[in-house]
């Protein structure tokens, strides 16, 4: 948690277009609640960054107000942002301008060197953004509303911020995976069946991308709340001027 005589560091979310909400049966924009609640839990304040094209264009300046950021899951990414066709009938939630402004966003916390947590499908923007593939569907059911077990590798971030290289309940809702990896991402955590479930970026001071929803069960597993607490309190200490150890 954050020291309370600190003002709370603020978190931009990447928000969705929700169509037909009960505003007036206007569309809106919104973001899942676990993500919040658990900055929160965290000591964090989540704001919501919408995607509209102006912010996108000028991410680096939206985030020039922010502490931290929170790349959330969502519909898969549009396979052309990498280089493909799209080539499989169980892609859904493809919408442009999540894909403009996840993009955006992430490059933009990456050369301000915010700290940056990139969940599911943040951890395959990340991946696109620095100029990685995905795999358009990974061709069973073993990682949609399922929870499992992820082994992570000694001294990688997220076991860390964890306390542990095997970590449990980790929720996953995906059917898309991670292909070829950037050249500047570093592989840290797998599922039992092989499936890469965690990268972090070397180069920056902290920024990390679990292929499951911590949030999920943050809120009764401390080993999963503990990697919001990580990134608030990296954000903390960047918003106090300070620098802890990478």
């Amino acid at each position: 948690m954050v020291g309370m005589d600190s003002p709370p560091p603020l978190i931009a979310v990447c928000a969705r277009v929700l169509t037909f909400s009960d505003e007036g049966k206007r569309d809106a924009f919104s973001s899942s609640q676990p993500y919040s609640r658990a900055v929160a839990r965290a000591g964090g304040v989540p704001v919501l960054v919408p995607p509209i094209r102006q912010l996108a264009r000028n991410a680096v300046t939206v985030l020039q107000h922010f502490d931290g950021v929170l790349l959330p899951g969502g519909g898969d990414v549009d396979p052309r942002r990498y280089g493909e066709e799209p080539d499989d009938d169980t892609l859904y939630g493809i919408v442009p301008d999540h894909d403009d402004l996840d993009i955006a966003v992430c490059l933009a916390a990456i050369e301000l060197d915010l700290p940056m947590l990139a969940l599911c499908r943040g951890m395959q923007v990340l991946n696109v953004a620095l100029g990685g593939t995905l795999v358009q569907d990974i061709g069973n059911s073993d990682h949609w509303m399922r929870e499992h077990p992820v082994h992570l590798t000694e001294g990688c971030k997220l076991a860390e911020a964890t306390g542990t290289t095997d970590l449990e309940h980790c929720h996953s809702v995906h059917h898309q995976g991670l292909g070829e990896v950037a050249e500047p991402l570093l592989p840290c955590g797998w599922s039992p069946d092989g499936q890469l479930e965690a990268v972090e970026l070397p180069t920056s001071t902290w920024v990390v991308a679990a292929q499951w929803h911590p949030e999920d069960t943050a809120s009764h597993k401390p080993q999963q709340q503990a990697i919001y607490d990580e990134l608030i309190r990296r954000a903390a200490a960047r918003a106090a001027g300070e620098r802890l150890r990478a």
